[in-house]
């Protein structure tokens, strides 16, 4: 199994590009901090480089920024090329297949909002769906098979 999900913080503002066919393509590398400090005391944090494709590379372009919070779920892939100097280069990358909010709004430096959806994040095979996310019976809605609470919570088994 391979499947990666991180939190942190963008490094740098996020690098959009298209494919010769069109299809986006989103660059960005997320700071995210290591569980524990080092010897020094120092917290200490790794640099991984991500790539989003297509909607998710979109969406991460339109609402993040440079220093904001982001949550990260996919997959690692390694590539390799040969270099301008005839050297194998190689590449660890973080195949970015949803993307989510995780701070406030201030702390994101975003206008807040969902995607797709999908409450605060997008991922690339949730629907487009613009209804609302809970649907509204009104006051006549009947209850029927479900129990009513006396209002007592000394009753509840947890």
């Amino acid at each position: 199994m391979n499947k990666v999900i991180l939190m942190g913080r963008l490094t740098r503002d996020v690098e959009m590009r298209q494919t010769p066919n069109g299809v986006s393509l989103a660059r960005f590398t997320i700071a995210v901090n290591r569980r524990f400090a080092g010897k020094d005391g120092q917290q200490q944090a790794d640099f991984l480089n991500c790539v989003a494709w297509r909607q998710t590379g979109e969406f991460i372009s339109r609402y993040f920024r440079k220093g904001s919070m982001i949550a990260v779920v996919g997959s690692l892939q390694s590539r390799s090329w040969d270099g301008q100097d005839g050297k194998r280069q190689y590449a660890t990358e973080v195949q970015v297949d949803e993307a989510y909010f995780t701070g406030s709004r201030s702390e994101t430096g975003t206008n807040g909002g969902s995607y797709g959806g999908n409450q605060g994040g997008y991922n690339q095979s949730a629907p487009q769906n613009n209804a609302p996310s809970a649907p509204d019976f009104g006051d006549d809605f009947n209850m029927d098979g479900f129990s009513d609470l006396d209002g007592s919570e000394d009753d509840l088994p947890f």
